[in-house]
């Protein structure tokens, strides 16, 4: 096939493509605990589906220790051609309150080319990036091809990381693309090439036996939340820096947005300050952040006037690539035990640990990507980072250290995933879908394989 037939292939797939990513979108596959498993399934169900009429010859759902299953497909390679890898995943953020959806967060609903709806970008996208790519070649690959799509990406990545782990050979790959990410803006082609780490743990903090009248004994009684609001507060100084020690500042060699951009694409309301200081991409990429995620206390709704005697919060730690989570979380805890006030009760637990992930300066693969890309959105892409984190991807980088690992994806920062409102801009995604198919045409190419 040349490019245009490639462009032109895309272009008349998007209308089925947007009509399956509202049906996958529809299925509310939230694989926390508490939340029903029958959509989990549902939505493997569909991406089996989905990979299946893309020509692949081999498709199936695999299963995952402790997880929901992975739909895995394969097709070989030809001769002298490289194997390429994609990753997505399936399932999706909680929807959290209703009433903040301008949409029903399951009702996929198209406005102005976007469309509407929890995991329409995160990462049902990025499934069908991959299936409208791959259905460009109608079954005659260039290149070899493995998927593996996951269904447990935002609560326990790490369960695919332990399957990544004992069967090596079935995903090994010389390239990899993980299309859980974006661009910055719309139209701005980015490779994401780092990614900060991700820790979390649950502390409580306890000081009575059972609520206390605040009347006969506040003043006196050790209040659990003003122990733990203390102690929280403590992590960071006046500006917003972190108090940690251990915890360094580091730097991003590379652009990242202005205070204007990121201000808009944040909500930042007027009047109030961004924290911290240094340039944001430092602060975004390469530096720490602790950020409470949740808190267990009584609502206000429910309040009654009592002394409390035991709160939780759940504490989340992005860390730069080159950071340990593990250090850095015992570095953490370490700090709240010794601000705890007045002999307060403390306790850890609930530990969740990711590595972050640094590219190498690029090769074959990812020169095949930029001119992929180029030729998609009209123009070379930048480097950019990442704060958040993708939990396989330093796993992968482990088992299989040869391999080139390229991030992108329909994703962009006004995506606003895990939030509420998500959406997706279908010319994005018809552009990263386009990008995908160019690259695998490109890596055949004798250019890409040195011949």
């Amino acid at each position: 096939m040349t490019p245009e037939q490639i462009e032109n292939a895309v272009s008349a797939a998007m209308p089925q493509a947007v009509e399956e990513l509202k049906r996958l979108a529809a299925i509310p596959s939230v694989a926390f605990p508490g939340h029903p498993q029958e959509p989990v399934f549902a939505a493997a169900a569909m991406t089996e589906e989905l990979l299946r009429s893309t020509g692949l010859p081999r498709v199936q759902q695999v299963p995952v220790d402790g997880s929901f299953p992975a739909v895995f497909g394969e097709a070989p390679a030809p001769p002298g051609m490289p194997t390429v890898l994609l990753y997505a995943h399936y399932d999706v953020q909680p929807a959290g309150d209703p009433a903040s959806w301008r949409t029903p967060p399951f009702e996929p609903t198209l406005i102005d080319g976007r469309l509407y709806g929890r995991g329409t970008a995160d990462d049902k996208s990025g499934v069908i990036s991959h299936v409208t790519a791959l259905r460009t070649f109608q079954g005659q690959f260039p290149v070899g091809l493995k998927v593996i799509i996951e269904g447990q990406e935002e609560y326990a990545g790490d369960r695919l990381e332990a399957f990544v782990e004992r069967n090596p050979e079935l995903l090994r790959a010389d390239t990899i693309v993980v299309a859980d990410c974006g661009n910055p803006r719309l139209g701005d082609p980015a490779v994401t090439t780092s990614l900060r780490g991700m820790a979390a743990f649950t502390i409580e903090v306890r000081t009575l036996r059972e609520p206390v009248h605040s009347g006969s004994f506040g003043g006196a009684a050790p209040d659990a939340l003003a122990a733990l609001m203390r102690m929280i507060t403590s992590l960071h100084d006046d500006n917003g820096d972190i108090r940690v020690p251990g915890l360094p500042r580091g730097s991003f060699l590379g652009q990242g947005p202005s205070e204007e951009e990121f201000r808009r694409t944040a909500g930042v309301a007027d009047g109030v300050s961004l924290v911290g200081s240094g340039l944001l991409a430092d602060r975004l990429w390469s530096s720490y952040a602790i950020t409470v995620t949740g808190l267990d206390v009584p609502t206000v709704s429910g309040a009654v006037n009592a002394v409390q005697p035991a709160v939780r919060a759940r504490v989340t730690v992005r860390v730069p690539p080159a950071g340990d989570p593990k250090t850095t979380v015992n570095a953490i805890v370490e700090f709240l035990r010794q601000v705890a006030p007045w002999g307060v009760q403390v306790s850890f637990g609930d530990f969740t640990v990711g590595s972050g992930f640094q590219a190498d300066a690029g090769g074959k693969g990812r020169a095949a990507l930029n001119r992929a890309m180029e030729r998609a959105f009209g123009r070379r892409p930048r480097d950019v980072g990442a704060g958040g984190s993708i939990p396989l991807v330093s796993t992968l980088l482990k088992q299989f250290p040869a391999a080139e690992i390229l991030l992108f994806g329909a994703e962009d920062e006004d995506a606003a995933i895990h939030a509420p409102n998500e959406r997706v801009d279908l010319e994005e995604l018809r552009k990263v879908a386009t990008t995908e198919a160019l690259f695998l045409h490109e890596l055949s190419l004798p250019s890409a394989l040195g011949v």
